[in-house]
């Protein structure tokens, strides 16, 4: 693409400044927050006086230290990622692919609506119980459950991407000639990228906590394993330690993967 197309293509997409990157004031603003996220915990837990039933921070986290150093609470957790990164490609791959069909073709789209509304109001649990029914009680029933929850979401939010694509872009590349490959690249992309970091941020929250139910119902192994054993045993400390130690991962990735990539996305589309 010439100089010139691209001056222009760029000129029109500019929607405004692109947001920063998480910087360091930003990062020790959601520690502060955090740590006062904690310290209310405490408080609330020293009013119950319950330590069995609402124990506190200084319960919880000398559990989650001892199932760190001890290596359960890694094992089970590296299960669990191993689930979620595998459902979570799955998902995002297969919906973004039918999100993006179904924006570029309205006809379609509107026999397969009625589709996508059945398939986002179908309970979570109820496609674990029937793929752990029709699969079998093992990993490949998991990762299914997981995905297929997952997928109408991506698809929803990628056709909405679809149909908001500024039309001027397109009329643009189609005077300046732009092959299929160039206009993926400096008209599509650019547009979706946006709406693709959205779709993984909500679909990250969403497909780590139908994990957890997918291990509590049916798996030997990961956070929702050891939460079904905490429940057997009525270990709240060791229920929330458990819970912790997930959380803790998925504010890492939000902080060093999910934030920086919505960022540059924005960049990518006013670039």
């Amino acid at each position: 693409m010439s100089s010139v197309a691209r001056t222009g293509l760029a000129q029109t997409a500019r929607k405004g400044a692109a947001p920063k990157p998480p910087s360091l004031r930003g990062m020790f603003r959601a520690l502060i927050s955090l740590a006062v996220l904690v310290l209310l915990w405490a408080g609330l837990s020293a009013l119950l006086a319950d330590p069995l039933r609402a124990p506190g921070p200084q319960q919880v986290l000398p559990a989650l230290f001892q199932g760190v150093v001890s290596g359960e609470i890694l094992l089970d957790l590296s299960a669990t990622l191993r689930r979620v990164g595998l459902s979570f490609v799955l998902a995002m791959a297969t919906g973004t692919a039918a999100g993006i069909v179904l924006g570029l073709m309205p006809r379609l789209d509107r026999w397969l609506d009625p589709w996508l509304t059945v398939f986002n109001t179908i309970p979570a649990l109820v496609t674990i119980v029937l793929c752990y029914l029709w699969i079998g009680l093992n990993e490949s029933a998991a990762i299914a459950a997981v995905a297929l929850n997952k997928v109408p979401l991506v698809t929803l939010m990628l056709r909405e991407g679809v149909r908001v694509l500024d039309p001027d872009l397109a009329a643009m590349a189609q005077v300046y000639r732009m092959g299929p490959l160039a206009r993926l690249r400096h008209i599509v992309l650019p547009q979706l990228a946006p709406h693709l970091v959205s779709a993984a941020r909500a679909g990250l929250a969403l497909i780590w906590k139908i994990v957890l139910v997918v291990e509590f119902l049916g798996r030997s192994d990961g956070i929702g394993f050891r939460l079904h054993l905490d429940f057997q045993m009525f270990d709240i400390t060791g229920v929330l330690a458990n819970a912790l130690a997930f959380v803790a991962v998925m504010l890492a990735l939000e902080a060093l993967l999910i934030a920086p990539l919505a960022a540059r996305a924005a960049r990518w589309r006013t670039q």
